[in-house]
């Protein structure tokens, strides 16, 4: 049956879009890898932007945002993810303008945001530079005033006295849907088609995604491929007992990792931990997953702290661990390149400053290095990851990506201070190039021995 309380299990994960800091816990690695043969040709350089239409401008619009995909562009981003743009809920709303994630209507568009004329206008001058479209979804629960409440209350979870109830007491602003009617179903999936065939959508991120029923999402995956073949889904889950990658979803989030990387800016974690969590990936996924690595978003930015705030100087050198790690995909969060040194308010208006640049170049060249070396492509279409370095008490890494005769080095210090890394035999050679490097990186080719300063890093290619 529907769940009315939440397990044990499930209090411990995700507080996500509606409300909280709370995060998916993740579980032990099963006997055998999964394996996902979802993915295609497109997506072996694909790398993910989320965008905040709320905050990205002082208008808060599509048309606002649409004058930044040039520069979107010429970054290089490939998947543009939009939090959600339908109506928000008024029945207990949080804050003046609700969280985007309390929606009433799943086929409509939030007025404060444009006209859906204004985000089909949108969608398609995106795409036709290239990007892929993706909307988040959420198909876990609804706002209290949403059109099914009065028309279907049967589609929602209910307690023993018959009351529509939120998934989690601090979800207030949302009402928990029953999974267990299969007319819901119906009509969820109707409405994810939707945007699919009448918008031309290219995917979706799927909220919370491991507290909606499994098969729900496999029976969803199979019509939207009868509208539209190659889409992309996105899971906000790291559960590999749920099965979620390989069937409905293309990718899901890298949460574990992303605790590991704040854990070692505070000094609690090592970068050996890094590499017990990698293991754990091999043996839970197959080459082909792809795990969404990030170091900020909406749910980091306004609940747990700016980059700046939990990483400090290693923020850079944390984004290039999950710009260039196994598995992974990179996500970037609206403002993160502007270098965001806010947390926004969630259920208010709170506009990013663009006036910082000198960000831009550093995140360009991380999403050009994925797109042109082969060795950095995902999933099976890359290159295989070699450990060169881990050194827990200088708290440095070094780790390679291989294709063929193609390579790409990558040297990380996660330290305060300057650091020496070395390798048992020299690795770079007269046929590498620095790709990328931060200050006074002191290196010599055919040399076993590479020296980072205080939270510095090295990439060099072949």
């Amino acid at each position: 049956m529907k769940k009315t309380i939440l397990t044990a299990c499930v209090l411990a994960l995700v507080a996500t879009a509606c409300n909280g800091p709370e995060k998916p816990a993740t579980q032990e690695a099963p006997a055998t890898p999964m394996v996902n043969s979802r993915n295609s040709e497109w997506t072996k350089t694909a790398n993910i932007y989320e965008v905040n239409i709320r905050q990205y401008t002082p208008e808060g619009t599509f048309k606002a945002f649409q004058t930044h995909l040039d520069r979107l562009e010429q970054m290089g981003v490939e998947i543009l993810w939009f939090m959600p743009v339908q109506p928000i809920g008024k029945e207990r709303r949080k804050g003046s303008l609700g969280s985007y994630y309390a929606i009433s209507d799943y086929t409509a568009i939030n007025p404060e945001f444009g006209s859906m004329e204004d985000f089909k206008a949108l969608v398609k001058d995106a795409q036709n530079r290239g990007m892929r479209v993706i909307l988040d979804w959420v198909a876990n629960h609804t706002a209290y005033d949403h059109t099914w409440i009065a028309a279907h209350p049967d589609w929602y979870t209910r307690d023993a006295k018959g009351n529509i109830v939120s998934p989690e007491a601090d979800w207030s602003d949302v009402a928990d849907l029953n999974y267990d009617n299969p007319e819901m179903r119906i009509a969820m999936i109707d409405a994810l088609k939707f945007w699919v065939s009448e918008v031309g959508i290219n995917g979706f991120r799927c909220d919370v995604a491991f507290m909606v029923p499994t098969n729900f999402w496999n029976e969803a995956r199979t019509a939207l491929d009868s509208v539209k073949p190659d889409l992309f889904l996105l899971a906000e889950a790291d559960h590999v007992e749920n099965a979620l990658l390989g069937q409905a979803f293309n990718a899901d989030y890298a949460w574990e990792l992303h605790h590991i990387m704040n854990d070692v800016a505070k000094g609690v974690k090592t970068v050996e931990d890094f590499e017990t969590y990698r293991k754990k990936l091999n043996l839970a996924y197959d080459k082909d997953v792809m795990k969404m690595a990030f170091t900020t978003n909406h749910d980091e930015n306004s609940w747990n702290g700016t980059v700046f705030e939990r990483m400090g100087d290693a923020h850079k050198t944390h984004f290039v661990l999950a710009a260039t790690w196994s598995h992974t995909i990179p996500l970037i969060y609206s403002g993160q390149e502007a270098g965001l040194n806010k947390r926004l308010r969630f259920f208010e208006k709170d506009t990013i400053s663009w006036e910082r640049q000198d960000l831009m170049p550093f995140y360009t060249a991380l999403l050009a290095l994925k797109k042109t070396h082969p060795a950095m492509w995902n999933g099976n279409f890359g290159g295989d990851f070699e450990v060169l370095a881990v050194d827990a008490v200088a708290n440095t890494y070094a780790y390679k990506r291989v294709f063929e005769e193609r390579e790409v080095l990558v040297y990380l210090n996660f330290s305060n201070a300057s650091q020496t890394i070395s390798t048992e035999t020299p690795v770079l050679n007269d046929a590498h190039e620095p790709y990328l490097t931060s200050g006074d990186v002191v290196f010599q080719s055919n040399n076993a021995k590479v020296r980072l300063p205080a939270y510095g890093f090295l990439i060099a290619v072949k």
